[in-house]
């Protein structure tokens, strides 16, 4: 089956079919010229000697591809061949070479066919393959196509109680269906707390809509549903976990395969913003200013200011982001005031803190706000001969953990799902992980039984995380005793 299909190859046509010859999917050409034709069968190119305006010729040429590349060195020929191709294939992406001598006409028709028209001036063939081409070019093409098949508004939720990566990328992939035509919407359960993400939304002016619990959500108001930040429902959501899902948009390993029309989940780039960006570059959409400020402050957060996990993906798409961004934006929301509730679970982190060897790990009881429990975690880190905290706290019947590692062997990802993934949820990256663990029928106590209850909570968290670290081939951990616990306290109720 050809998923790549070039009509025409003038100078820039060969130049391309070059580059790209060797790639994992199928390729044809079809050009009229018998010498080109041979010198491509010489290189072993799949190669067709017609007219590549014909409209037959056009048809039966290639069933469905991903990709059509019209790149005659002839403007007029380009320009039949682009209208052939986007009649006959209409769910490609469409590249259009304009050719040597375009006319405006010219210029025009192919502006109204194909999705990108490249030019003849500087360094044509490179544009073609670093914009149209690349390597994940056909994956933008099939979100597009899958955006295309949306009927109604498309639901873009991120995980529960939103980041910047999440916030960011769910706000450009809204652009991205508005581009295609269809109405988006970026969606969340749970709030928004943490200080710098409520400076971060408002600053910036982002239209969000919340959803207080999923009795509020209803399938049928909308066309479609995407995920970003996250890749399944009902898992760091409040989504039914049989939602079906159109576009998944992740940079985090799953634990589970993932089921959607339409996945990009590339776990060797430091944030989901990423690709987002890689997306609207590729599909050559004007961002707005606020929008391409939000990406870029996703990609600077999650890769801790391009410290950790990052990836030449993150580079290129900051530097892509930034003559775009207000970076005086971007200075406003990362000096916030700081609100006496997060400076108190900070304050109770220190004072609960219980070390064993080089890990860290402190019960701060119940929570006011969630969020404090990462920037108590960043903090602790801070202390000398430290490689790895976990700061925990408990609100609403359920049990969230946060964790960091530094200069340590420990995957903390994925230490937090062999202690927790059990009883909760957990996961994430090797330096920065969380969970989520129901306190099941203890979640019933009264307010004067709190301290039983943090006194509980305590000892199942901590000393199932410490004899996790402890069996941890390799860990950078020097244990300071052995750790037991009863793993059912906390499991949820049948």
């Amino acid at each position: 089956m050809v998923s790549r299909l070039v009509l025409g190859c003038g100078t820039v046509g060969q130049n391309l079919v070059e580059a790209i010859a060797d790639g994992p999917e199928d390729l044809l050409v079809v050009d009229d010229a018998e010498s080109r034709i041979e010198a491509l069968r010489d290189e072993k190119v799949s190669a067709t000697c017609d007219d590549p305006t014909d409209s037959e010729v056009v048809a039966e040429s290639a069933e469905n591809p991903d990709l059509v590349v019209v790149a005659d060195a002839d403007s007029e020929v380009n320009r039949a061949a682009s209208e052939l191709a986007a009649e006959q294939f209409p769910e490609a992406y469409l590249v259009a070479y304009a050719g040597e001598e375009p006319t405006a006409d010219q210029r025009f028709a192919l502006s109204a066919t194909a999705d990108r028209v490249v030019d003849s001036t500087e360094a044509v063939a490179q544009q073609v393959l670093t914009v149209a081409l690349g390597e994940h070019a056909v994956r933008t093409a099939n979100l597009r196509r899958t955006l295309r098949g949306v009927d109604g508004t498309l639901a873009v939720f991120m995980h529960d109680n939103p980041d910047p990566d999440a916030i960011a990328s769910a706000v450009a992939l809204c652009r991205v269906a508005a581009e295609t035509g269809v109405d988006a919407e970026a969606c969340y359960f749970g709030e928004i707390s943490h200080q710098e993400n409520r400076a971060f939304v408002n600053l910036l002016d982002l239209d969000l809509r919340n959803f207080e619990s999923a009795s509020e959500f209803d399938l049928s108001e909308f066309g479609g549903v995407a995920l970003v930040d996250h890749s399944r429902p009902g898992v760091n959501d409040q989504l039914p976990d049989d939602t079906p899902i159109d576009v998944v948009v992740d940079h985090h390993p799953p634990k589970e395969p993932v089921d959607a029309r339409f996945v990009d989940l590339r776990s060797d780039v430091g944030a989901t913003s990423t690709l987002l960006a890689e997306h609207v570059q590729r599909l050559g959409i004007d961002l707005s200013e606020a929008v391409a400020t939000g990406l870029l402050y996703g990609v600077r957060v999650d890769t801790k200011d391009f410290a950790r996990e990052v990836s030449t993906a993150d580079f290129e798409a900051a530097a892509y982001l930034l003559p775009r961004a207000d970076t005086a934006v971007l200075d406003r929301v990362e000096s916030p005031s700081v609100s006496a509730d997060t400076f108190e679970t900070m304050a109770r982190a220190i004072r609960n803190r219980r070390l064993d060897g080089t890990v860290l790990a402190s019960c701060v009881g119940k929570l006011a706000d969630r969020d404090a429990l990462a920037q108590a975690a960043d903090q602790l880190l801070a202390m000398d001969d430290v490689t790895t905290t976990l700061v925990y706290g408990f609100k609403d019947g359920t049990v969230f953990v946060s964790a960091r590692a530094r200069a340590t062997d420990v995957d903390l990802g994925e230490t937090m799902r062999a202690a927790f993934g059990q009883i909760g949820s957990a996961g994430g990256h090797a330096d920065m992980a969380g969970a989520q663990i129901p306190l099941g029928l203890l979640g019933e106590v009264e307010a004067e039984e709190e301290a039983s209850l943090t006194t509980v909570v305590s000892e199942v968290i901590t000393d199932r995380f410490f004899e996790t670290i402890q069996s941890t081939p390799d860990a950078d951990y020097a244990p300071g005793g052995e750790a037991s616990f009863d793993a059912t306290v906390l499991e949820p109720e049948n």
